[in-house]
């Protein structure tokens, strides 16, 4: 079958991979409809992380199952499906728990998989044309068959449930004012997600012009941080007391400026400071433990300058870590079925399979509109 397959830093080519098969009798084999490009796809096309040639990319998927194995007892071939970017079992301590995006199951050593990602166990991604899906009774979320919300739909695999659990860390709650750093995909599903949770006033902070026109259509406040201080800004319009609560979008790969010089920390100092004393941040934006292109050997090894005295003196509270898909996926899609969520309005553009390497190069560079794509297998 035809896959998007890593070759080299800034680079991924369309290649013959082969077909998956039933493994387990909890299998199912899906047909892949749709597959986004995530950010975090960018970080291993970068060169960003141990990412090895050959992996197939793609943890945002959904389609049609077409193979079932013996032991599936809740799907059945047809079913339209969307999966969580987390590969869960279901039953170990942390699934059981809810914390599925930390399964102790599927990743031996490791608390957590998912999809075409570096180190988060043996599983191919779905920018491909088929996918395997273990656990698929516990893995995979039904849909209307009927062929609607194909956009809205495929991001309840990653990015709609992460902007959530942005907010959910952050524990935003109506009438409330919050910032979000990173108008980027996740970063609009989070200002987006804080919207739909009722807070008053959202900032969206970010530099990328087509991303801040994004973040004023859905009714946050644009805030340009290369044209000065974010901080000194969003503090002049709350009175000068802050956001009561602040989301971190962006990771470990912020910049400051015009965007020519990385300062892994500057984000999460940033939160601290324009989030008021007492406040809460929530941090779904990626941090590694290891990141080869990092601009000092401190951020190399994961270790960040962050202003914990001064979080500590304001008596916040944070939150971190990767979304716990199913935690939300269920409720979400629900919202959009019922026409109270549209989360598509960050697609900026649907392409085929074939336009994967074109596709990721517009993506990374931010040019062309380029802020969220779909791939159609």
């Amino acid at each position: 079958m035809k896959a998007v397959v890593y070759q080299e830093p800034f680079s991924v080519a369309i290649g013959e991979v082969d077909r998956p098969s039933i493994q387990h009798p909890n299998d199912v084999i899906v047909r892949i409809t749709s597959t986004a490009i995530c950010g975090s796809d960018l970080h291993m096309y970068e060169g960003r992380t141990a990412a090895e040639p050959g992996i197939v990319f793609g943890h945002e998927n959904m389609g049609i199952i077409e193979e079932l194995g013996s032991g599936v007892t809740s799907l059945k071939r047809g079913d339209r499906v969307v999966m969580p970017f987390n590969v869960a079992c279901g039953f170990c301590k942390n699934c059981m728990a809810g914390n599925t995006g930390f399964c102790l199951t599927v990743n031996p050593g490791f608390a957590g998989g998912a999809y075409g990602y570096v180190a988060m166990g043996p599983y191919s991604g779905g920018q491909a044309e088929y996918l395997r899906v273990p656990f698929a009774d516990f893995n995979c979320l039904t849909l209307p068959s009927d062929g609607s919300h194909e956009a809205d739909f495929v991001l309840l695999a990653d990015i709609f449930p992460t902007g959530y659990h942005g907010c959910e860390l952050a524990q935003v709650s109506p009438g409330e004012s919050v910032v979000v750093y990173g108008a980027g995909p996740v970063g609009l599903m989070a200002a987006y997600s804080a919207l739909l949770r009722g807070a008053a006033r959202v900032f969206s902070v970010d530099r990328v012009p087509e991303r801040l026109a994004k973040a004023e259509q859905i009714g946050a406040i644009p805030i340009d941080f290369s044209q000065g201080d974010p901080v000194a800004m969003i503090k002049e319009q709350t009175g000068g007391e802050g956001t009561d609560k602040g989301i971190d979008a962006v990771g470990y790969q912020a910049q400051v400026g015009d965007g020519s010089k990385e300062e892994p920390a500057v984000v999460l100092n940033s939160l601290i400071d324009t989030v008021r004393a007492t406040g809460r941040l929530g941090v779904p934006g990626l941090y590694v433990p290891a990141d080869p292109g990092g601009p000092t050997d401190e951020a190399k090894k994961g270790m960040l300058l962050v202003s914990v005295g001064r979080m500590f003196e304001k008596g916040q509270v944070i939150g971190t870590g990767q979304c716990n898909v199913k935690r939300y996926n269920r409720q979400l899609r629900d919202m959009i079925i019922a026409g109270r969520a549209e989360p598509s309005f960050v697609v900026s553009h649907e392409l085929s399979l074939s336009d994967a390497p074109d596709a990721y190069r517009k993506f990374d560079q931010r040019i062309e509109g380029y802020t969220k794509v779909v791939l159609h297998p």
